[in-house]
């Protein structure tokens, strides 16, 4: 049977109703085109900062942030809150916003569209979701017994921690292109970004750094 066609401002009852903040638009188109690609997600507001949006938040399911939004006071006036999705490759900025801002998403601003709509769908059934690779950082500070990741308060991105993985499984740099769909330039990139972080010298020592700091899954 055929659903009657919504009226202006109507969402299907049936879809998780989701509101984008980011200040760039490319990110923000990039977003909602993922987004959209579910049948079971709603897009129903987008701006660049949170006092931007013309959607009133207190009909959100989701809310979607990529980057450090100052969005802390506005939310903490909605009563109920959304739940909010966090995107970012600082883990930093990550643990900034999420003690500050009630957040129970985050992922990688990488994140697929698959990885999107589990964690949009997740989070609008009370779950909490994240990166495997930000939960070190989400942690309470108690758990000092975490290993730190780096000296100098450095950290991997999300992507420089997949390189890493494909380099500890003696990948060259064309293999790890293929294997993660970028191009062999970009690879070089993060090799040579994981030289500078690790303090190493060529992929062997990169690979012994990153077993001992416990960045690599044998």
């Amino acid at each position: 049977m055929t659903q009657p066609p919504l009226q202006p401002g109507q969402v299907r009852p049936d879809r998780v109703r989701v509101a984008i903040v980011a200040q760039a638009l490319a990110v923000r188109l990039g977003l909602r085109a993922l987004l959209q690609a579910s049948e079971r997600i709603e897009v129903i507001g987008e701006a660049a900062s949170l006092p931007l949006v013309e959607t009133d938040l207190r009909q959100v399911d989701v809310l979607l942030v990529a980057g450090s939004d100052a969005l802390l006071q506005a939310l903490a006036e909605l009563q109920p809150p959304p739940a909010v999705l966090l995107l970012a490759d600082n883990p930093q900025a990550i643990r900034a916003l999420w003690d500050q801002s009630g957040a129970r998403g985050a992922l990688s601003v990488e994140a697929s569209a698959a990885e999107l709509e589990a964690a949009v769908m997740a989070l609008s059934q009370g779950l909490w979701v994240s990166d495997p690779y930000f939960l070190r950082f989400l942690q309470p500070a108690s758990l000092a017994e975490l290993p730190a990741i780096l000296p100098d308060g450095l950290s991997l991105t999300t992507r420089e921690l997949e390189v890493l993985q494909e380099l500890s499984q003696g990948l060259a740099n064309k293999q790890i292109s293929l294997a993660l769909g970028i191009s062999e330039h970009t690879v070089k990139f993060h090799v040579s970004a994981i030289y500078t972080k690790l303090g190493a010298s060529n992929r062997t020592e990169a690979v012994r750094l990153g077993v001992q700091r416990g960045l690599i899954t044998l």
